[in-house]
């Protein structure tokens, strides 16, 4: 406990995110004394974690329930909250009750979204044990489930009363889940903080190893980056739709794959065809643009796309709640560090750039 680190996310809700090793303590310390039933919702594949968590907190709490979802995000459909909402209802519990949510974003996601619901809000602690998680779906207090016209298109903003993220959780996580996860560690990096790049560019394996210094320095630094961004605007009117930097078309990528290909890999190329977007604008210069393009190559992520797919994708990010009025808005930047909303694009510049992607 002693090496924890706390990030604050100030604004109308203040709370921490804590780092660190070893943390199960901060999550009675979060739940409080005033709590007497718990939900876990958490996935199958973090089984163990969230079984070794309920055991310890029924020495302190009168009821702890799990409730185990679906992996990734077949977890964020309305059937799996109206299950969770059944088990609430069944246990009776109260706005004095909590939840807790464990596992990647999807889970957070979901479990939050019941969390906001549930009585109109009852108290919601995040635990992420992926690096997506991590550093960016438990912490920003974004809720919301996937329906069939597309992805988060029902959701509420709803604030978590704390996030727990015990890197001991990630030490397993495999390489390929890993480097999917940093496409928002380097989303971070452009938009904001420079030296995340330069961590990643001066050794790549050293950077996406959950042992090194560099991984948890990459991890902080990526959590501050959001935390700052969301205590400034925590409804997204504002500053934080520069967090959606590679997003609206990653978003539309994911709804064409069935949400089979995990978030970062979309979103790796979402940002490589907003990168070009930007060039194309006159913003950015070649030398940012190929810079994207070798970090993520450097990752193993994808920055290409089918080239016959634009159609549909424009369809999705249509209806993408990030448009407004039928608009659509990308996030580019001027430099890096620089972002700004792109709006009302030429239906051909938007095409040019992403045939600088087809593959």
């Amino acid at each position: 406990m002693t090496d924890a680190t706390r990030i604050q996310v100030t604004g109308e809700t203040r709370y921490d995110v804590v780092v660190g090793h070893g943390l199960q303590d901060e999550v009675v310390s979060a739940l409080g004394q005033q709590v007497a039933k718990v939900l876990i919702v958490h996935t199958g594949s973090v089984g163990r974690i969230a079984e070794e968590l309920r055991v310890a907190l029924s020495e302190t709490y009168h009821q702890v329930l799990i409730a185990e979802i679906p992996d990734a995000e077949n977890s964020k459909r309305v059937e799996v909250a109206a299950f969770c909402w059944t088990l609430l209802g069944q246990a009776d519990f109260t706005r004095s009750d909590a939840i807790i949510g464990i596992g990647g974003g999807a889970a957070t996601d979901l479990a939050g979204f019941v969390a906001a619901t549930w009585l109109r809000g009852v108290k919601l602690v995040q635990i992420p044990t992926t690096v997506i998680g991590a550093v960016d779906a438990a912490l920003g207090g974004k809720t919301g489930i996937n329906t069939s016209e597309g992805k988060n298109l029902v959701g509420v903003f709803y604030p978590p009363a704390r996030v727990i993220c015990d890197l001991d959780h990630l030490q397993t996580l495999p390489d390929n889940e890993i480097r999917a996860g940093f496409a928002e560690v380097v989303k971070c990096g452009f938009i904001e903080d420079p030296r995340i790049l330069e961590i990643i560019e001066a050794d790549v394996d050293v950077a996406t190893n959950p042992s090194s210094p560099e991984f948890r320095e990459l991890i902080e630094r990526t959590i501050a980056v959001k935390a700052a961004v969301v205590s400034e605007d925590f409804t997204e009117t504002g500053v934080r739709e520069n967090l959606n930097y590679g997003h609206t078309l990653g978003h539309a990528i994911e709804h064409a794959e069935r949400y089979q290909w995990r978030h970062g890999v979309a979103v790796s190329i979402g940002m490589m065809f907003a990168a070009e977007l930007g060039r194309l604008a006159g913003s950015l210069s070649d030398e940012v643009v190929d810079r994207h393009k070798a970090i993520l190559t450097s990752l193993g992520l994808p920055v290409t796309y089918g080239a016959g797919r634009w159609e549909g994708l424009l369809a999705t990010m249509q209806r993408d709640k990030k448009a407004r009025a039928g608009m659509l808005r990308f996030i580019v930047l001027d430099d890096i560090g620089k972002p700004r909303v792109l709006a009302g694009v030429d239906p051909s510049m938007l095409q040019f750039a992403y045939q600088a992607i087809g593959s």
